[in-house]
């Protein structure tokens, strides 16, 4: 596959850049950010976390706002950001926020009109880190972070590719979406009405049927206005308790849903990272 360059920066001795390419998965053109820390060379490929960002987010919320760069730079871990859904004037959409372009929610729709474009899931999970692995000097240890929906798919994901991931976590994720508002809405559109095929792709039902384990970090901020109705952790917590999964859930008072909280714990979140990627 091909790829364009749109723009680059150096940043912290390494580079932040942006490419299009054309997605056989999406059937579009997919945009993506990377930064790759100085340690990334020819003679040496790095580690990468794999970034899924929430609703109305593209690859340039987590990359511009949350400070990843300086951290990554002394780790030695490249970054890449997805967007959060496929994009362009024949991909479906739907005038709401979260539904349609902005909110792919990293599942592989299997309902008309949806079902030709949106294979999120497929395109996060095989063709970003097949074309990341071709294009760049990057290994093939991998972990995978999210934000709220991006949160909802990085521990999904995770879950159901133990052997793809060293590591996981979220910030403020989507935990329990088959009993939440905006999962039921979108697993209806995207997959249908059998709700048998919504609980795959839910963090705290694939939890609680784990036998094989992904070590995970969730940061929630307990001001966060999504906390009770959308998010639910508390599920996450209970379904950890039954397994025994390593999950590491940390609550924050007076933190919200923002990129002022991501910032302000994303050190943490790298730290913890690095632990599984150098082993």
């Amino acid at each position: 596959m091909t790829i364009h360059k749109l723009s680059e920066n150096k940043s912290f001795g390494g580079w932040h850049k942006q490419y299009t390419h054309q997605s056989k998965v999406l059937n579009c053109n997919m945009r993506f950010a990377i930064y790759l820390p100085p340690q990334a060379s020819h003679e040496k490929k790095v580690p990468v976390l794999y970034w899924l960002s929430g609703l109305t987010c593209t690859d340039e919320n987590f990359m511009q706002k949350s400070g990843v760069q300086r951290i990554a730079a002394e780790l030695g871990i490249a970054i890449v950001a997805a967007d959060t859904s496929p994009r362009g004037e024949k991909v479906p959409d739907n005038e709401a926020y979260d539904l349609g372009q902005g909110a792919g929610f990293y599942v592989n729709a299997t309902q008309p009109p949806w079902h030709r474009h949106y294979q999120m899931y497929d395109y996060v999970v095989n063709e970003l880190p097949q074309l990341i692995e071709a294009s760049f000097p990057v290994s093939k240890k991998r972990s995978i972070a999210g934000h709220s929906m991006g949160g909802h798919g990085a521990l999904t994901i995770a879950m159901l590719n133990p052997a793809r991931y060293c590591s996981v976590s979220a910030f403020s994720p989507i935990s329990n979406p088959v009993n939440c508002p905006w999962g039921q809405k979108v697993f209806t559109t995207y997959l249908g009405n059998d709700k048998s095929t919504w609980l795959h792709h839910d963090a705290s039902v694939l939890m609680r049927r784990a036998t094989q384990f992904v070590p995970a970090k969730v940061d929630q901020g307990q001001a966060d206005d999504f906390l009770i109705e959308q998010l639910r952790p508390e599920s996450l917590e209970d379904a950890a308790k039954i397994t025994g999964y390593p999950l590491e859930l940390c609550f924050h008072e007076g933190y919200d849903h923002s990129y002022y909280f991501i910032a302000s714990f994303i050190e943490d979140h790298m730290c913890f990272h690095s632990t599984y990627l150098s082993k």
